[in-house]
C-alpha cells in the first residue's frame, strides 16, 4: 500500500481543477449538435460545412491524444494541462467572432488540439497525486464529472441558444479555461516521468493512423485509399515501436489482461454510452416533441444515477473485484437497452435511463482503475491517453454503427410513396403534418432496434471483462516522479 505520508494535501483541490478542465471539454463535446440549425440559418452554413464543423474536432482531438500523452510524460503534466486549456480557450474565443463555415471549422480544429493535450493530464495528475487507497474515490469524481457534463451539455446549450445566439455556446468555455489554468498554477505541482528520447517516426505513424482510422469510422464510408493509410501507418507504427528500446507506447502493455481487458471493456462501454445520446436526442425531440432544454433535462436522470452508482462502485471496488463490479454493471446496462428496446413514452424510457446510469456508474471506477493500476506511473500519461483514445473510438463506434442501422430501419418503415428526403430524415418527415406520425412510428421502431444492438454490445463488453480481467485488483503502483 502507498504510505499515507506522502498524499498531498491539496490532491482534493488538485481533483476539483481536474475536473472542472473535463467538464469544459465534456460539455463542449455535446452541447454543438442543438446549435446545427442556428448554424445553418445564421453563418449560412451548409450540409457539408455542418459535417465538418462537427468532425474536423473529432479528427483532431482522437488523432493527437497518444502523442499528447506520452509528450506529457515527457515534459510535464501540468504543462500540457495549462497548455491545452490555453489553445482550447483561445480557440472558442475564435469560434465565437467566426463569419464565415471555415472559419469556425479551423476554430474547432484548433480546439480539438487543445483537448488533445490537456485531456490525458486531467487523469494521469490524477493517477500521481491520489495513492491507490483513494485513488478509485477520485476516479469516480472524474468519471462521474465527465458522465453529468455530456448530459449538462445539451440542457445548457438548448437554454443558451434560446436566449441569445450560436457563438454563446462557445463563450462559456473562456472564463471556464482561465479560471482552471490559473487554479492548476496555483495549486499543481509538476510531475513528470523519466526522461527518454523523443520518438518523431511513433508520433507521426500514431497520428496519421488514429487520425485516418477515426475519419473511416464517423464518415461511415468505405475509402479504400483511407483504409489502406489507417492500416498501413497502424502496422508501421506497431512495428516501429517493437525495435525502439525506448517506445512511445510500451505494447507489452496489450500482453497485460487488465490493461486489454479494460481497454476492451471502456471501448464498448462508450460505444453505449455514445447510443443512449445518439438515439434519444432524436426520438425526445422529434417523436416526443420536447423542446431542447426540455430534452435535456429528460436526460438528466441518467447522468445522475451514473454519477450516484460511480460514488458506490468505487465503495464497492475496495471489496468486490474489479472484474465482477465491471460485468455486472455492464449486464445492468444491456438490461436498461432492453427496457428501451420494448417500450415507448418517456416514463419507461425514465426507467430505462435510470437502469444504465446504474450500469454504468459500477462498471466506469473499475474499468478505469483496472487500466490506469496496470500502467507504471512514469507512464501515466500514455495510460490517461490510451483511454481517452479508446472512449472516442467507442464513441465514433456509435455514431457510425447506430446511425447506419437507425437509417435503414427508419428508411425501410417509412412509405414509398414518401418523399426521399422525409424517408431519409425524421427531421424533414415531421414538418409535413401528412407524414408526421409515421415518422415517428418509423423512428420508435428505428430504435428500438438501436437499443436491441447496444445491448449486444453491452453483453459483448461484459463477457470480454469476465474473459480477461483478473478477478482482484491491483492495490500497488509505483510512486510519482515529482520535479
Amino acid at each position: 500500500m502507498e504510505s499515507n505520508a506522502v498524499r498531498d494535501p491539496r490532491r482534493w483541490w488538485v481533483l476539483a481543477v481536474l475536473c472542472l478542465s473535463l467538464m469544459v471539454l465534456s460539455v463542449d463535446g455535446t452541447i454543438l449538435n442543438l446549435a446545427i440549425p442556428s448554424l445553418i440559418e445564421e453563418l449560412g452554413a451548409t450540409p457539408s460545412d455542418i459535417q465538418w464543423i462537427l468532425d474536423v474536432y473529432v479528427l483532431a482531438f482522437a488523432g493527437l491524444l497518444l502523442t499528447a500523452g506520452s509528450l506529457s510524460d515527457r515534459f510535464g503534466r501540468r504543462r500540457f494541462l495549462v497548455i491545452g486549456l490555453a489553445l482550447f480557450g483561445g480557440a472558442s474565443l475564435a469560434a465565437v467572432f467566426a463569419a464565415e463555415p471555415w472559419q469556425l471549422v479551423a476554430a474547432r480544429a484548433l480546439m480539438g488540439v487543445g483537448g488533445a493535450i490537456l485531456m490525458p493530464s486531467t487523469l494521469s495528475i490524477l493517477m500521481t497525486v491520489f495513492d491507490a487507497e483513494e485513488r478509485r474515490t477520485a476516479m469516480a469524481v472524474w468519471g462521474g464529472v465527465a458522465m453529468v457534463s455530456v448530459i449538462i451539455g445539451p440542457t445548457l446549450g438548448g437554454f443558451l441558444l434560446q436566449s441569445y445566439w450560436w457563438g454563446s455556446v462557445f463563450l462559456m468555455n473562456i472564463p471556464i479555461a482561465g479560471l482552471a489554468i490559473v487554479a492548476a498554477l496555483v495549486l499543481m505541482r509538476e510531475t513528470r516521468g523519466p526522461a527518454r528520447k523523443l520518438d518523431p517516426v511513433g508520433v507521426v505513424l500514431s497520428s496519421v493512423g488514429l487520425t485516418a482510422a477515426v475519419y473511416v469510422i464517423i464518415e461511415r464510408e468505405l475509402n479504400w485509399a483511407i483504409i489502406a493509410v489507417a492500416v498501413a501507418s497502424l502496422v508501421a507504427f506497431v512495428v516501429w515501436e517493437r525495435r525502439r528500446e525506448e517506445p512511445m507506447l510500451p505494447l507489452f502493455l496489450f500482453g497485460n489482461r487488465n490493461f486489454s481487458g479494460a481497454s476492451m471493456s471502456i471501448l464498448l462501454m462508450s460505444f453505449g454510452a455514445g447510443a443512449v445520446m445518439f438515439m434519444l436526442t432524436q426520438y425526445l425531440q422529434f417523436v416526443l416533441g420536447y423542446e431542447e432544454v426540455v430534452a435535456g433535462l429528460a436526460m438528466l436522470p441518467y447522468a445522475v444515477a451514473a454519477a450516484v452508482f460511480n460514488g458506490i462502485g468505487a465503495g464497492l471496488g475496495k471489496k468486490v473485484s474489479n472484474r465482477a463490479l465491471v460485468s455486472g454493471g455492464l449486464l445492468i446496462m444491456a438490461g436498461g437497452f432492453a427496457v428501451m428496446a420494448t417500450t415507448t413514452g418517456y416514463l419507461p424510457l425514465l426507467v430505462a435511463l435510470l437502469v444504465m446510469g446504474v450500469g454504468g456508474g459500477l462498471a466506469g471506477p473499475s474499468a478505469y482503475t483496472s487500466l490506469m493500476n496496470a500502467i507504471p506511473l512514469e507512464r501515466a500519461g500514455v495510460g490517461s491517453a490510451m483511454n481517452d483514445t479508446v472512449q472516442q473510438v467507442g464513441l465514433a463506434l456509435s455514431i457510425a454503427v447506430l446511425g447506419s442501422v437507425l437509417a435503414e430501419v427508419y428508411t425501410g418503415q417509412m412509405p414509398v410513396s414518401a418523399p426521399e428526403a422525409a424517408r431519409e430524415s425524421i427531421g424533414v418527415a415531421i414538418q409535413a403534418p401528412a407524414l408526421a406520425e409515421q415518422a415517428g412510428a418509423a423512428f420508435t421502431t428505428a430504435m428500438h432496434v438501436g437499443s436491441w444492438v447496444g445491448a449486444a454490445f453491452c453483453v459483448a463488453a461484459a463477457v470480454v471483462a469476465a474473459v480477461l480481467l483478473r478477478p482482484l485488483a491491483p492495490t500497488e503502483s509505483p510512486e510519482p516522479v515529482t520535479v
